[in-house]
């Protein structure tokens, strides 16, 4: 058994990118948890402060029910304001990862590609860099960057960042049904098609990442880095 530690921006960003790999990780009897640095919902005001906390609360509790679908043992909320990372120094969101790869112990961390559109997942990859640094008798033996729908997808800022560009394929074929369940549970974050962040863009994505590697479906990944002892 394993430890696996999912470290997203945003609450849905965790079904997005790795949901049906999780529900697989849960299956193999690996111990699966979230950790969600942002608050969501509250950059859609002008201000913060617009967003009521019933909102928030609301959006968390999506969360919490969508973790049943996947068998997530638990997801913790680090409440850092909805696409304002930058605001925030980003040591203060290195320590909320390093507090809980200390009390976790993962040996598997999965996390934002780096070269995203969103602010937030850009600074979510630096965090997880850090905070997973090879220092001493460190416990992440493998760090995977996922791609997440209406972002990864939307960079064409090819100067800076490279395109996401996926170097390991996971068959999610018989997983792929509780990614669906647990993702209908974000009532406020999924949209119509082609909206990518809809049932079918995720539908759409799973296969065309499934025919990549010979498979129905798939959830691609780039491999940050694997150490083997």
């Amino acid at each position: 058994m394993k430890t696996v530690l999912i470290v997203a921006a945003h609450p849905d960003d965790e079904i997005l990118g790795v949901g049906a790999t999780a529900a697989r990780h849960a299956a193999q009897k690996d111990a699966v948890y979230a950790l969600i640095l942002g608050e969501g919902q509250t950059s859609r005001g002008t201000h913060r402060k617009d967003t009521g906390k019933e909102v928030v609360d609301a959006l968390h509790q999506n969360t919490l029910e969508s973790a049943k679908a996947i068998g997530f043992r638990d997801v913790f909320f680090a409440d850092f304001p909805d696409n304002r990372f930058d605001e925030v120094d980003l040591l203060d969101i290195v320590k909320a990862v390093e507090e809980k790869i200390r009390a976790l112990q993962p040996q598997i961390v999965y996390t934002h590609y780096s070269g995203d559109l969103n602010v937030d997942h850009q600074y979510t990859a630096r965090a997880v860099l850090t905070a997973t640094r090879p220092i001493g008798d460190y416990c992440v033996e493998e760090i995977y960057a996922f791609e997440t729908l209406s972002s990864s997808e939307w960079n064409f800022d090819y100067s800076a960042q490279p395109a996401f560009c996926p170097n390991v394929f996971v068959d999610i074929t018989k997983y792929y049904a509780q990614k669906e369940k647990a993702m209908q549970s974000y009532v406020s974050e999924l949209c119509a098609f082609p909206h990518p962040r809809s049932l079918e863009g995720m539908d759409v994505l799973s296969k065309t990442r499934g025919m990549a590697a010979g498979m129905q479906r798939a959830e691609a990944f780039m491999l940050i880095r694997k150490t083997v002892k």
